[in-house]
């Protein structure tokens, strides 16, 4: 697979990590979990969430297997209420395509990152390459000292995983 802006960012930075290569189509978390024969809870995925009040969306990365707890979310931010917007909404909020939203394409476009932190309890994790069909395994630090993540309580296991959009 061809170099992109979040690869060519961890060379820059000398940063180890892996890239995979999938099917260039909208895969879930779960399914590119099954696929490269890792466990669902190192597999992240990058959840654009927006405040009530005016302001810059977040980015909230948290395990496949599980959804954002929008409460929890908005308890740590200090919000009365915090959604998730359309597919469509997100795309445009970030210019790219749901399935390649990464927190490490969206650095310095000024978007809040909170990893959940079960992310701590894993040495590397797999996050969305900024494009659909690029995995990236990288660790955990690197990732959040590249996007000045905050690590939160922020999600909770999805009722039927397996029914991940």
């Amino acid at each position: 697979m061809a170099a992109n802006n979040v690869t060519r960012l961890l060379d820059a930075r000398k940063i180890p990590y892996t890239a995979f290569e999938l099917p260039a189509e909208k895969l879930g978390a779960i399914e590119t979990a099954r696929r490269l024969g890792v466990p669902q809870e190192i597999v992240f995925k990058t959840i654009v969430v927006k405040r009530d009040k005016p302001g810059k969306p977040l980015l909230v990365v948290i395990p496949g297997n599980h959804e954002v707890d929008l409460k929890a979310l908005a308890a740590v931010l200090g919000e009365k209420k915090v959604h998730i917007p359309t597919q469509r909404e997100a795309e445009a909020l970030t210019g790219l395509q749901a399935g390649g939203i990464s927190p490490l394409a969206l650095i310095n476009k000024g978007f809040q990152v909170l990893l959940d932190q079960s992310a701590g309890r894993h040495e590397q994790i797999h996050i969305s390459g900024g494009q659909r069909g690029l995995n990236i395994r990288l660790p955990v630090k690197a990732l959040v000292e590249l996007t000045h993540a905050r690590l939160a309580s922020v999600s909770k296991p999805m009722e039927n995983p397996l029914d991940e959009d």
